[in-house]
């Protein structure tokens, strides 16, 4: 009884330390949206969570509540129409739960208290004051309904004093505190607390660890200090990252690579091995997955089915002379590999067999660029996604990101733990060895191709999660001719491509594929991004590389931004969330500076002190989650800003030019709690372990 009793206390801590923080985010798990109708009866306006279609739903909904008394229906259309907030998944969800009644905010003194006097702060009690002797049919306070996703459903009119005993009840049942990651609903639309613009970092330090050029970065999935790095020609290798401060570089063994597909890969400036990705349970199984592309007239493997096709409105014939001498003559492909062959523990192996377990996808590709090739999987559901860019040729002439039944311009979300039957195959068209998540937004929208998970891109150039909110995907779009974006992607989103360039309406040059039309469609814009003209003219054009949000405790002023830079002009910028979790994004350009005593001296741009980074094709993080730049000039890490003589107040630094060691380092006080909750996390993680060895 006393292990259980334990193991039962570590569980109740487990999830009193479990703190989410998601950005705005519908109770369907859309993303907010601008309507092409605006709404008739809620009043919302701007990015909302409603079509005009739900607006009059909502409005059938009130008039079937038969409510006579004003004050009281002024109250409950509020948190009826909080629906189309764009808080809505926060004021709706609970524990993953639908409610019929948003979180109301309630003082954190008691609701009966005459210091209940902000209306805002203690709109529970005015829903019951308003409410209380006031006859509801249908009532959405059913006690036995709060918390279901059942609409509710009294049909006998009740007050809520028939249901309730006091307002201290009701308020304990649908209140909630209006505080830092929380949100609740006070009959306006949410507005969290705007901490002002935070002080721009005044500078970005690295060093050079290494000389080699890459284009993938994937951090050991055993969470070691090792990496596995790829080149574009198609070789993989296993590399141990020195620690910051150390003076040593990548230890790294050329000649030895941990994959060599070479013989497979098809190369040039717009191909070949574009991605990797390890399985979850990698440690385990050694399953890895790499994205690459082939030509079919040189490979016999490199066989599948063309992107331009009849079910697509597209004639292979017609393509034009851009498209690799033939219709579909290159491929892109995600192939299975292994690295559990000839030892039993897979995260020691330092090879992987070179022999393909099996493909995963293969589709051909209309043109010769544009076809992205990232593959992640997804931290909290372990899918495997696909980023695809939209074939290539200018302005994206056959439509394919906007057409839904084409896989080109999309990310896709893959189940390649459960392989269809050959019926399941037929009747889903699969295009390749994996089954569709049944979350996938295909359940909504029957005529999606069931692989996609967004659409209405032009050419995703590397997404990341962040490790703190897994919810938080994002991407960096390249651009055409006037903008370079970066999306915050979430599940059916639209991103606009080619009805739109970042903000700005895109009027293509020729459109053999047809049209999408502007209102037919709810475009998700940009959370950040830059214009062309941001990029000087002798830094050469322009085309976003994706990073990552910096979660590293190297630099606590990077602490919570989002990385990300130009691949030509070497370009870096970081976008702050303000307020926190409110989707809401503002960038500057950093200035970057190398270490004196980086481990490899870095060159530097002709008359000046900033390093000659060259192409940044990439970001990479590792588990420790440092931020490392992948450059043709070599890989860089981020290290803490005393080291390029920049100042950061948050960072403490002793006489020996060390930070030292403890919270003082952190940069605050939220996140030093956040630490320490990992921290606790970890340690009680080990003590169930333990325990749990005793129990067995």
């Amino acid at each position: 009884m006393g292990v259980v009793a334990i193991l039962l206390l570590c569980y109740v801590l487990l999830l009193l330390l479990d703190f989410s923080y998601s950005h705005p985010l519908c109770s369907d798990s859309r993303a907010p949206f601008t309507p092409n109708t605006s709404l008739a009866f809620c009043p919302y306006n701007g990015s909302v969570c409603c079509d005009s279609v739900e607006d009059s739903l909502l409005q059938k909904q009130f008039k079937a509540l038969n409510v006579s008394d004003i004050a009281c229906a002024s109250v409950l259309k509020s948190f009826l129409c909080a629906k189309c907030d764009p808080f809505s998944a926060e004021l709706f969800g609970v524990e993953s739960n639908l409610r019929t009644v948003p979180v109301l905010c309630n003082s954190t003194v008691s609701a009966n208290s005459t210091e209940c006097g902000d209306v805002k702060n203690c709109f529970c009690s005015k829903v019951w004051d308003s409410c209380y002797n006031i006859s509801v049919t249908n009532s959405p306070f059913t006690p036995s309904f709060q918390g279901n996703n059942t609409v509710s459903g009294n049909s006998t009119p009740s007050t809520l004093t028939d249901l309730w005993s006091s307002k201290n009840v009701f308020c304990e049942a649908y209140g909630g505190y209006s505080d830092d990651g929380l949100v609740c609903f006070s009959g306006e639309p949410v507005s969290l607390n705007d901490t002002g613009t935070p002080n721009p970092p005044k500078g970005l330090c690295i060093e050079k660890i290494g000389n080699g050029s890459y284009l993938n970065m994937v951090a050991h999935p055993d969470g070691s200090n090792r990496v596995f790095l790829s080149n574009q020609q198609g070789k993989i290798w296993l590399a141990t990252v020195p620690e910051d401060g150390s003076g040593k570089t990548l230890d790294l063994d050329e000649s030895a690579p941990f994959l060599d597909i070479t013989d497979e890969v098809y190369f040039d400036t717009d191909f070949g091995l574009m991605g990797m990705a390890f399985h979850p349970d990698f440690a385990q199984n050694g399953r890895l997955f790499v994205s690459f592309n082939c030509d079919k007239v040189n490979s016999p493997n490199c066989v599948g089915r063309c992107s331009c096709n009849s079910n697509v409105n597209c004639d292979p014939s017609k393509l034009g002379p851009d498209n690799g001498g033939q219709p579909c003559q290159y491929h892109s492909v995600i192939s299975e590999f292994t690295a559990n062959g000839t030892i039993s523990k897979p995260s020691s192996a330092t090879r992987a067999n070179p022999s393909e377990v099996r493909r995963i996808f293969t589709m051909g590709l209309p043109f010769s660029g544009h076809h992205a090739g990232q593959i992640l999987f997804g931290p909290d559901d372990g899918y495997l996604y696909f980023m695809m860019g939209d074939g290539g040729s200018q302005g994206d002439p056959y439509n394919f990101s906007q057409n839904k039944k084409s896989l080109l311009g999309k990310i896709m979300r893959l189940d390649i733990d459960s392989i269809p039957s050959a019926g399941e195959i037929t009747e889903l068209d699969l295009w390749g060895n994996y089954s569709i998540p049944r979350d996938n937004p295909s359940l909504d929208d029957k005529d999606m191709q069931p692989e996609i998970w967004a659409l209405g891109f032009r050419n995703p150039w590397r997404c990341s999660f962040d490790s703190e909110r897994p919810s938080y995907f994002l991407c960096g779009d390249v651009g055409e001719e006037q903008y370079e974006e970066v999306d915050l992607v979430t599940k059916g989103g639209n991103y606009g491509w080619r009805i739109y360039e970042g903000y700005a309406l895109y009027h293509p040059p020729q459109s053999p594929g047809g049209n999408t039309s502007v209102s037919s469609i709810n475009p998700i814009f940009p959370i950040t991004g830059y214009n062309h003209s941001d990029v000087n003219k002798n830094e050469g054009s322009a085309s976003i590389s994706g990073g990552y949000f910096y979660r590293s405790m190297s630099d606590p002023c990077m602490y919570g931004r989002y990385l990300y830079a130009d691949l030509y002009a070497g370009a870096i910028w970081a976008a702050d969330e303000i307020p926190e979790n409110s989707g809401n994004f503002t960038s500057t350009r950093v200035p970057f500076s190398c270490a004196s005593n980086s481990p490899i001296q870095c060159d530097l741009v002709t008359d000046s002190s900033v390093p000659a980074l060259g192409y940044i094709f990439s970001f990479g993080e590792d588990n420790r989650k440092d931020i490392f730049l992948l450059a043709s000039s070599g890989v860089y890490r981020v290290v803490r800003p005393s080291r390029c003589k920049y100042t950061c107040a948050k960072e403490n630094v002793t006489d020996t030019g060390s930070p030292s060691p403890g919270l003082s380092s952190s940069p605050s006080s939220g996140n030093r709690l956040k630490a320490l909750q990992k921290q606790f996390l970890f340690l009680l993680s080990s003590s169930l372990l333990f325990i749990w060895s005793f129990v067995l």
